[in-house]
């Protein structure tokens, strides 16, 4: 029998645990990333069940699949399969999803998401606002699996981005990565509102996209991969099928073709592109020019990992052939506005002819209707605001391009190369920037970090893929180092906090656990069970 005492601390202890807020109930308190740009609670929870129906907006087609995205990651998450219906006006209970007049809305990917204890509603100018409070209201929801119902808080959430190039890097040509690693990457960045995956399709070691009228790249360039193992690369088709996937989840697919450094694998396709050239030994980095012989034959293939001496010749006539045959090419199979020359790294080209490099590349992608981006190096060329230059390692070089005009994609190497080790004990990676712990790549405002720099589009992740073959090691180097850059460019730095992300990065455990996300487990992350 319980004691009169107990009894009366146990009413004390039921009475006290009422009063406290619950994460249930209190909006302010999910662990919602990128952090929203404010959060009303209103202390109260909808029930979602099995029989919540999500309502689009009729005569808005392109909110079906944005309702269904929902739907499936509501499943995910709780089991559930709920309905979807059109519906003219708002019924008393469901999830309405709706867009309104853009001229009322300041950014296009902005949304409000209002709960009460009836009704959940989105509202937003555009299908992509709505997609990204999908991924918000998604993150409302307990990650444990299956269960009858769960509480979601009630409260206004309203989120706009900081900027508006939010990207991801993956480099395919070290190591080759499947259609169907490439799509998985893009749906768990998409979770976090990454909206740009720039696509690393050619290096020295392999040529990973098929160019119809230069076959021998693909089939030849693409026939190996760091290491030696047997490589691949991506038929027109399959890279059309990656773009559209991307493009079901608002995430803009940029092309990067590596010029005119970084060329090996089209020299070892065809000799008519080479003067001679030398292949580096392993392990001895080459930091001058190597002494050409002049022959047209192609190279070897190359399985190693230094980088700076491969080169186009500025003087053969098959260069630029081969130039506009492959931006041609990919342009047309790329919706997106942009194209990436890479433009990093060219050692043994001579300055004067890469400038001259720059520029008439620059004018090919502006003659196939794309806007050039390039590795900061591009700043020393006749770059202006029609251009966009990513800094990745020296600030002169980003303040020169911001000088020119040009804008800026921060991705600095000491900060969000997530190819670079977590610790001295991680055994994937590399170090040769710094070693980047997830607080790291939180810890920084793209506003300030390069002095000088203005004209910031926003931010973007590379992950370089020398030390990684698989999903599993992608995922590890990627996540949640990943995540942190989506907050960092998402959420003003006077709104977000070392201290306060990291508990709701750690919330996120159950979430990556059942997305089954190899994640690093940094200790410096309060990780919930």
């Amino acid at each position: 029998m319980i004691s009169r005492t107990a009894f009366c601390l146990l009413l004390l202890l039921l009475w006290s645990c009422g009063k406290k807020d619950s994460p249930s109930t209190d909006l302010s308190k999910s662990s919602m990333i990128p952090r929203p740009l404010s959060v009303r609670a209103t202390g109260k929870a909808f029930t979602l069940d099995k029989d919540v129906i999500i309502y689009v907006q009729q005569g808005h087609d392109d909110l079906v699949s944005i309702a269904q995205r929902l739907a499936s990651q509501i499943n995910l998450a709780t089991g559930f399969t709920n309905v979807i219906e059109v519906a003219e006006e708002n019924g008393q209970r469901g999830i309405f999803v709706q867009l309104e007049d853009k001229d009322d809305w300041a950014n296009e990917e902005a949304y409000v998401i209002s709960i009460n204890s009836n009704q959940i509603k989105i509202n937003a100018p555009t299908a992509h606002g709505a997609f990204n409070a999908v991924q918000t209201l998604v993150q409302l929801m307990p990650f444990h699996g299956a269960s009858e119902e769960v509480s979601i808080p009630t409260g206004t959430i309203r989120d706009v981005p900081q900027y508006a190039w939010r990207g991801a890097m993956l480099d395919v040509a070290r190591h080759f990565f499947s259609v169907e690693d490439v799509k998985r990457y893009i749906d768990l960045i998409s979770y976090y509102k990454i909206n740009v995956l720039h696509l690393h399709l050619s290096d020295d070691q392999g040529w990973r996209i098929e160019i119809k009228s230069w076959p021998r790249l693909a089939t030849h360039g693409g026939s190996t991969e760091v290491g030696g193992g047997e490589g691949g690369y991506y038929t027109q088709e399959q890279y059309k099928d990656i773009v559209a996937y991307a493009a079901g989840r608002f995430i803009t697919i940029v092309p990067e073709i590596d010029l005119p450094g970084h060329i090996n694998a089209a020299l070892a396709s065809y000799g008519e592109l080479n003067g001679g050239t030398i292949v580096p030994e392993e392990g001895r980095v080459v930091s001058n020019n190597p002494i050409l012989d002049g022959k047209s034959r192609p190279t070897e293939l190359y399985t190693g990992i230094e980088v700076g001496w491969s080169t186009l010749r500025i003087e053969k006539e098959a260069t630029f052939r081969f130039v506009n045959d492959v931006i041609r090419e990919i342009s047309a199979i790329t919706p997106g506005p942009y194209f990436h020359i890479g433009g990093d790294e060219a050692h043994v080209t001579k300055k004067e002819d890469y400038i001259e490099f720059i520029n008439r590349f620059r004018k090919i992608v502006s003659a196939n209707d794309k806007q050039m981006i390039g590795w900061e190096e591009i700043a020393q060329a006749d770059i202006d605001s029609t251009s966009i230059a990513q800094h990745w390692n020296n600030p002169e070089y980003a303040q020169l391009a911001a000088s020119k005009g040009a804008r800026i994609i921060m991705s600095p190497s000491k900060k969000v190369y997530l190819d670079m080790k977590y610790d001295s004990t991680t055994t994937l990676g590399l170090d040769w920037a710094a070693l980047i712990e997830v607080d790291d790549s939180y810890s920084w405002d793209p506003a300030t970090y390069a002095h000088g720099v203005d004209r910031i589009i926003g931010v973007e992740a590379p992950l370089w893929s020398e030390t990684i073959a698989t999903m599993d090691e992608l995922e590890y180097l990627a996540f949640p180092r990943i995540i942190a850059v989506a907050e960092v460019a998402w959420t003003p730095v006077q709104s977000r906090t070392w201290d306060e992300f990291k508990v709701r990065l750690g919330n996120h455990a159950p979430r990556l656990k059942l997305l089954g996300v190899n994640y690093y487990k940094s200790p410096k992350v309060p990780w919930t069970n």
